[in-house]
């Protein structure tokens, strides 16, 4: 797992090894010059030793300065580019994550929850780009300061050197021991933090329902519940963090107090000159601070990993739904039939089939109507015409091409699906309307939404199409939503529009010039999927479905004829109305 995690670290850095090599380059000089300044301290007290010097001192100050001065400008230098470095990661990999989250499944976005992804999409990748600016850069550090001043520690006094070292592997061992614990809270920190964020975005989005059910308390206290684990999932991290931290700074200093009370004998004996002391001072000081940061970098690093954890899952998900090998694009322009033959579709875990050997033939111009009763399978033949769920080979056809061998963008391109929630963007009713084709013209915008029964009500508005409509379209009422949807799908102007129930909350009267403003079309297939007879009345032809199956054909005078399905729909449509009136 841990090789799997730097494979995946390694693929974040690649496109950057060349800023990285000149950080890590810029790294090394600084740590270079870390180790040469306390030789040069040591050479200058034990030369001030034999005898005093302006000059020689003067010099000696001029080129310390001189050396302090280049580290810390070559420091600040490293750091703005490994800094960078995680920066340009964060930028790629939120931009990456949003295009890989554009191509799943609906299904599993909804599943997954909104507010989770947004968790992954935001805190997760800020991780990652600490993990990789900062933890990279101190992790360096820290093996650049061991590699050069320990060295260097040796040369001046070994017994000294391994005096004050010998506490350093404790700290490693606390930092190991504290380690594991942290992952598992931040990890619990972070699942808090993304059931928090999911209720937030439920609960913003369902207000309405809320408040008509005067559900304010509940939420009040279900998100303090989530709140509450949140914020003992901190805690607890706090705690270990504020625990190690400290206990590190402790333990490093002790190594000061082992060098200054050995050293004081090595002096006495004569084994160490004042210089070495100071210079053995100056290098213990220097491992005091990276090591003290270890656990800080430490909790970065791991923090980092549980992040990479989470947007990886996510990578790793593929949709179902793609383009197949023998998809190929339309190189025709469709007339507009299609085409079902013995057409079955199960969704996983059912028991049932939710269509079952549907076959049927809609020509080109046609408008037909699809009824049936609640459940018999009219809202998944219309998913499966835009391929939003998985269909078998060779049992849907367009223009007597299999659906399954034409390029996705191509087919969605061709079949507009309305659906009866219809989705709209936190913008203007001219952007929801373009939303399809962006560079439509105004004349075309203001064509569609009188096609839609819309104009009417958009000129009613004082900003007319320029009304922002808020989050889903919530200004609106549910029929104006609606046909706003239906004017956008006519306004892309497919040779196919499928409206999925798409006139359920706008009245018959309403419904009926909608209708006949859709009739007028040039060559366009509709086919309209409603439970609102009255609407199926004016189609050429009606299709009824019963249990996954084409029960009945014909027209709307025909089928009120004989005994059946429709028939018994019908009548009790009318008797509702009848109740209505």
């Amino acid at each position: 797992m841990k090789n799997l995690k730097f494979k995946v670290i390694s693929k974040y850095l690649k496109p950057y090894k060349k800023e990285f090599f000149i950080g890590a380059l810029a790294l090394l000089i600084v740590n270079i010059l870390s180790v040469v300044i306390p030789l040069e301290v040591k050479n200058i007290i034990d030369q001030l030793q034999k005898g005093f010097s302006s000059e020689f001192v003067i010099s000696k100050s001029f080129l310390l300065i001189f050396l302090a001065t280049c580290m810390g400008l070559i420091r600040l230098f490293s750091r703005q580019i490994v800094f960078g470095i995680g920066r340009k990661v964060e930028v790629n990999l939120r931009q990456k994550l949003f295009d890989h989250l554009l191509i799943q499944d609906p299904e599993w976005i909804q599943k997954k929850g909104s507010g989770d992804i947004i968790s992954r999409a935001t805190s997760d990748v800020e991780n990652i780009r600490r993990l990789l600016g900062f933890t990279v850069l101190s992790l360096c550090n820290i093996v650049l300061a061991y590699s050069f001043t320990i060295p260097s520690m040796f040369a001046i006094n070994k017994t000294l050197t391994i005096s004050a070292l010998i506490i350093f592997p404790v700290i490693l061992g606390i930092v190991s021991l504290f380690g594991g614990r942290m992952v598992s809270q931040r990890k619990s920190q972070q699942e808090s933090l993304s059931k928090l964020s999911d209720l937030i975005q439920e609960d913003l989005s369902g207000i309405s329902a809320i408040k008509i059910y005067s559900q304010e308390n509940s939420e009040k206290k279900e998100f303090n519940i989530y709140n509450n684990a949140y914020r003992n999932s901190a805690i607890k991290l706090a705690r270990t963090a504020s625990t190690l931290f400290p206990l590190l700074q402790g333990i490093s200093s002790i190594s000061l107090l082992i060098l200054l009370g050995l050293g004081t004998f090595q002096l006495d004996s004569g084994f160490i000159s004042i210089g070495g002391l100071v210079a053995l001072i100056l290098y213990v000081e220097r491992l005091v601070f990276p090591t003290a940061l270890l656990g800080f970098t430490l909790n970065t690093f791991q923090l980092g990993q549980v992040s990479l954890d989470r947007v990886e899952e996510i990578f790793q998900n593929h949709p179902n739904i793609v383009d197949g090998a023998n998809s190929k694009f339309l190189k025709r322009k469709i007339k507009g039939s299609l085409e079902a033959r013995d057409l079955t579709i199960k969704y996983p875990g059912s028991l049932f089939n939710s269509l079952n050997g549907l076959n049927f033939k809609i020509h080109p111009g046609e408008l037909i109507a699809i009824v049936g009763p609640v459940g018999c399978g009219k809202t998944t033949l219309a998913r499966a015409l835009g391929r939003t769920i998985e269909i078998p080979q060779d049992q849907l056809f367009l223009d007597e091409i299999d659906v399954k061998n034409i390029k996705l963008g191509d087919l969605r391109k061709n079949i507009s699906i309305v659906p009866q929630e219809a989705f709209l963007f936190t913008s203007t009713i001219s952007e929801n309307l373009r939303f399809g084709e962006p560079k439509a013209s105004n004349g075309l915008v203001k064509k569609s939404a009188k096609k839609a029964g819309l104009i009417d009500d958009v000129n009613n508005f004082p900003q007319k199409f320029q009304t922002i409509v808020g989050e889903r379209g919530i200004t609106l009422s549910g029929g104006q939503r609606q046909r706003t949807a239906l004017g956008r799908a006519l306004l892309v102007n497919s040779p196919i529009i499928v409206l999925d129930d798409a006139l359920a909350s706008v009245d018959n009267k309403t419904a009926a010039r909608i209708i006949g403003e859709i009739r007028d079309r040039k060559n366009k297939t509709i086919i309209m999927i409603s439970h609102q007879l009255s609407v199926a009345a004016t189609c050429d032809r009606v299709l009824v479905m019963d249990n996954g199956e084409i029960v009945q054909e014909g027209n709307h005078n025909d089928l009120v004829k004989e005994e059946g399905l429709y028939k018994k729909l019908w009548e009790r449509e009318l008797a509702a109305n009848i109740v209505k009136s």
